[in-house]
């Protein structure tokens, strides 16, 4: 794929197809995109060639929903392992969540994050910060001096938990307006979910485990749809996965409502059906729903009701999940085969253009979060973040093959098409021919 030689840092990839359109040489320069399309080759004396023949090119990816677990859980995953799984990925940004140990409630911790993520060279880490102290849903956090730290945090959540206390909710949606934060609820009404073990409906009912009502997250979703909008603040919906929710959130956006949304891959692939074999693999919070779910979400997706794919990627070590499934841990690998996953749900099925995948994946997670630098057009003058996607080259899941330290991938054995293959960070490959740099 790749020419090496002494490049002074430029590429020219060749004969990319730029958001699936026609194909055009990319001079990337100084860590920008210096040339697209006519002109490009010429200008690109001394820089290496990278053969893209065939390859979509897309703007990095971005997630808003990432486990990295370090501080304290190294044994799943670390800040840099993570950052391999999402260069593998394409994404050249991620947002770490803040239930690591200590938890992510002070400028300190998230501080100490970010500077990881920049160590890594491979991917930009956005910390995000927790909303109430510890994750314990009783006093806010220290939300100003994390927005004003190094790490400049515009995200916060609790999520693993709800900001289950209406009058906290609002005080911390009117606390991150000062600084033009998020709050990003993880929607559980816990006392509808004490016990819960998958979706309620009829394959729980079948196998005698606990429901998971679909109302606990859309009793959530409308309350603080109505919080917002109450005091003008954004509102961001983590992992929506019921159809319901989808409808409440559509409902939002038309009064005015300041509210975005994500739906991770697995919920718009996978459903609870899988759960009649008790494979721990498929224990996740929210659970796998119906298929009358996953329906909705895709076109939920599609129409823009819900504004990006964000991973939800929750790396585990192995004793956590190969257990029985009372006691096995709720997550799933996501970062390596989110863009698959899309392709074969919303490009595959006709819902969507690769243009739609590039503001869905790109643009609207990098908006959301506020990562400068990320999201932007495949243009002259912009940050030279981007992936180039192989949509022809199928493969089969094997979780050894993947860059995390975990393994816990609920698609092992299953084809899913395309592939990475190369990956730029600010100009520099941290993937080139599907292989880490």
């Amino acid at each position: 794929m790749a020419k090496e030689n002494d490049n002074g840092g430029a590429y020219l990839i060749r004969g990319a197809r730029p958001l699936g359109g026609e194909p055009a040489d990319i001079l990337l320069r100084d860590g920008t995109v210096a040339a697209i399309g006519a002109g490009a080759a010429q200008a690109a004396d001394g820089a290496a060639e990278v053969d893209a023949a065939g390859l979509i090119a897309l703007p990095g990816l971005v997630d808003l929903h990432t486990h990295l677990r370090e501080p304290g859980r190294e044994d799943a995953e670390t800040v840099a392992g993570g950052c391999r799984s999402a260069a593998a990925g394409g994404y050249t940004a991620v947002h770490a969540m803040a239930n690591t140990d200590p938890v992510a409630d002070t400028a300190g911790v998230v501080e100490q994050v970010w500077r990881l993520g920049r160590d890594s060279g491979l991917c930009d880490v956005r910390p995000v910060g927790a909303v109430t102290r510890g994750l314990e849903g009783e006093r806010l956090a220290e939300l100003g001096a994390m927005a004003d730290s190094v790490a400049g945090v515009r995200v916060f959540s609790d999520d693993g938990k709800c900001v289950w206390d209406a009058l906290l909710m609002r005080r911390a949606l009117e606390y991150v307006k000062a600084f033009d934060g998020v709050v990003a609820q993880h929607a559980q009404e816990p006392r509808l979910t004490e016990g819960a073990q998958m979706n309620e409906g009829e394959v729980s009912d079948r196998l005698g485990l606990g429901g998971w009502p679909a109302v606990a997250e859309e009793a959530i979703i409308a309350r603080d749809c109505l919080l917002a909008q109450h005091v003008g603040s954004r509102l961001h919906i983590c992992h929506v996965s019921t159809k319901g929710s989808v409808e409440i959130i559509r409902w939002a956006k038309e009064r005015g409502c300041r509210v975005t949304a994500e739906a991770a891959p697995h919920h718009l692939l996978l459903t609870d059906d899988l759960v009649e074999g008790y494979d721990p693999i498929y224990k996740v919070n929210p659970p796998l729903r119906t298929a009358e779910d996953v329906h909705a979400l895709r076109r939920g997706l599609a129409d823009g009701v819900i504004d990006c794919v964000a991973t939800d990627h929750a790396p585990h070590p192995i004793e956590a999940k190969e257990t029985e499934w009372s006691t096995a841990a709720m997550g799933m690998l996501g970062l390596e085969t989110a863009l698959s996953v899309v392709q074969h749900t919303m490009i595959d099925t006709g819902l969507l253009d690769w243009a739609g995948v590039a503001e869905r994946m790109s643009a609207a997670p990098a908006r959301i979060g506020r990562a400068a630098g990320h999201g932007r057009p495949l243009a002259q003058g912009e940050p030279a973040n981007l992936a180039l996607y192989d949509p022809a080259a199928g493969r089969v899941v094997e979780p050894a093959a993947l860059e995390s330290k975990s393994t816990n991938t609920p698609y092992r054995g299953m084809s899913l098409p395309g592939r990475v293959m190369g990956t730029f960070l600010r100009g520099v490959p941290t993937v080139l021919d599907g292989k880490i740099q």
